[in-house]
C-alpha cells in the first residue's frame, strides 16, 4: 500500500532538512526521493531507508525488522531497504540523521549505474 497523504506530509516536513523531498507512488509503494534520488520508500505507512554495505553497521537497530522485498518466481528479491524503527518519528534529528545516511547510500548506488 501507498503512503497515506498526512503520513506522506509528515515525512516531508520531518525530513526537509536533507533538501527538496518528494514522493511518487510507484509499484503499489511510495518511493521518497530527495533531489531526484530515491533513498526510501514507504508501504502501509512504514518508511523503509537504502541501505548498503557502507551503512548496514548504522542501521543495526532496523536489521530485526524484515527488509523490504518482493516475490519473484517463487524466489524473495531484497530491495536493500530496511524499516526505520518506529521511535524516530517522536526523534526528528535522529530520522534526519539515518536519512542522510540513507541518502548517501542511495547516492552510491546511483553512481554505479
Amino acid at each position: 500500500m501507498v503512503a497515506s497523504d498526512s503520513f506522506g506530509e509528515f515525512l516531508r516536513e520531518q525530513l526537509a532538512p536533507l533538501g527538496r523531498v518528494t514522493m511518487r507512488r510507484m509499484f503499489g509503494k511510495t518511493g521518497v526521493f530527495c533531489d531526484g534520488v530515491m533513498f526510501g520508500m514507504v508501504t502501509d505507512n512504514m518508511l523503509y531507508l537504502r541501505v548498503d554495505d557502507h551503512n548496514r553497521a548504522a542501521f543495526k537497530e532496523a536489521e530485526s525488522f524484515p527488509p523490504l522485498s518482493y516475490e519473484k518466481k517463487g524466489s524473495t528479491i531484497d530491495l536493500s531497504f530496511w524499516r526505520a524503527p518506529e521511535r524516530l518519528f517522536d526523534e526528528p534529528d535522529e530520522l534526519v540523521a539515518w536519512a542522510r545516511i540513507a541518502l548517501a547510500a542511495a547516492r552510491r548506488v546511483a553512481a554505479k549505474r
